[in-house]
């Protein structure tokens, strides 16, 4: 039995290996096809020794879960969770954690088989008797061994999960089971959020349908083509059914507080959201606008001096009162419950929650006038103008409100 000194010594006998730097092509490929299986046989070995650890309840001793456990360690998260699955199938599964055991297939392989066929067992009403499901490893095993990814194993898995719902009494295809529903999201080291989502035929209508509707290109104010891909016009229409969704379905009402942002009061500029980190001033003063944002400011040592109210928000009269006026994004033409009320004058610069102090934007053209040099003044005539970026119209010329679009300069005074 392999002791904990014993692994010290290996550990040791890795740190001094050095490569030559003359080594020849053929070597290097040689020394990479030995780190390759000592990798795989390390992670063969983590995932054994995560099963003694559940075994023996350390994590339970420490009051942790034991993938908190494991996180706390060093592992990273989805490698914590890789790890768990694949302790859990050592009984079920043994041929596959024997190629493991030879240092033949990567974690990462292994994984995919254990998920695979799990999945494959969700198909079936009953219970899967042992010989089907050795066939089926030996076909997930198969596409490894003829070079398929992780991915590829995983695809082929569903394959044969709707094989066998389609020829099981009561089997259920991947495309309409609800319980393997996923949607994952992680903050990137530029503080950007990755989310996944694994969605049925159902749900995924459902938001195929919400994207289409409300990631519909929409002309830009001087007429020309929408600016936005494709993909950026998905991403708003996400932030919209979440403007949507934080309303409760009252559109004119302010939204219901979900997000938090701590503000030192000495230095602004650290401003950081709870979930996802720092942002920069200019988010700043659109989140306060009319986001689903409570704003916290806060001394040096972090004690909250105050705590923004709701008359930091324009009220269900206000917004009914800037529907009348403006009737949808000043800019674009998005319908009036699909926006957010913009102070002209920053909230945070001391702009008071006022309708002459208003208008509607929606969440991608409130974002260009925070961020992309777009300005709003209200003209004599009452009524919000838009003043485009220089780098846009040199002369900054103003441009009217979607909803009088068909109105020029020289109509101001009988407008006003």
């Amino acid at each position: 039995m392999t002791t904990t000194v014993e692994l010290s010594t290996i550990a040791d006998s890795l740190r001094d290996v050095a490569f030559a730097d003359d080594m020849s092509g053929r070597g290097a490929f040689e020394a990479m096809r030995t780190i390759l299986t000592l990798r795989n046989l390390i992670d063969h070995h983590a995932a054994i020794l995560t099963g003694h650890l559940e075994r023996l309840g350390v994590g339970e001793s420490h009051g942790r879960k034991l993938r908190e456990l494991l996180i706390v360690m060093g592992f990273a998260p989805n490698v914590a969770a890789r790890l768990i699955r694949i302790a859990a199938s050592t009984a079920a599964l043994p041929t596959a954690h024997a190629h493991a055991a030879d240092g033949a297939i990567s974690a990462e392989h292994i994984d995919a088989i254990v998920t695979g066929i799990a999945h494959i067992a969700k198909r079936s009403p009953e219970s899967v008797d042992d010989d089907t499901r050795y066939g089926q490893l030996t076909d997930l095993l198969g596409q490894f061994f003829f070079g398929a990814t992780p991915a590829q194993i995983a695809a082929r898995a569903r394959v044969i999960g709707n094989e066998l719902a389609a020829t099981t009494d009561g089997g259920l295809p991947a495309a309409e089971d609800r319980s393997i529903n996923a949607l994952t999201h992680a903050a990137d080291s530029d503080g950007r959020l990755q989310v996944r989502a694994d969605l049925d035929t159902e749900v995924g209508e459902k938001f195929r349908a919400a994207m289409e509707e409300l990631g519909a290109p929409r002309p830009e104010p001087d007429g020309s083509a929408d600016a936005r891909s494709i993909e950026r016009r998905q991403a708003d229409a996400l932030e919209t059914l979440l403007d949507i969704a934080s309303r409760g379905g009252d559109t004119a009402s302010a939204p219901r507080t979900q997000v938090l942002i701590t503000v030192p009061a000495d230095a602004p500029i650290q401003a950081s959201l709870q979930f996802m980190g720092s942002v920069t001033e200019a988010t700043l003063a659109q989140l306060t606008c009319d986001a689903s944002v409570t704003t916290v400011i806060v001394d040096g040592e972090k004690v909250p001096l105050d705590i923004s109210r709701d008359k930091r928000l324009f009220t269900a009269a206000m917004r009914k009162a800037l529907y009348v006026r403006d009737r949808c994004c000043i800019k674009c033409g998005a319908p009036a419950a699909r926006t957010h009320a913009h102070h002209i004058v920053h909230w945070a610069d001391g702009g008071e929650t006022a309708v002459v102090n208003g208008c509607l934007l929606c969440p991608s053209c409130h974002a260009d006038v925070h961020h992309n040099g777009w300005d709003v003044t209200i003209g004599l005539d009452k009524h919000p103008w838009l003043i485009p970026p220089a780098t846009l119209d040199p002369r900054r010329q103003p441009i009217p409100a979607h909803n009088r679009r068909s109105m020029t300069l020289d109509d101001l005074p009988a407008a006003a």
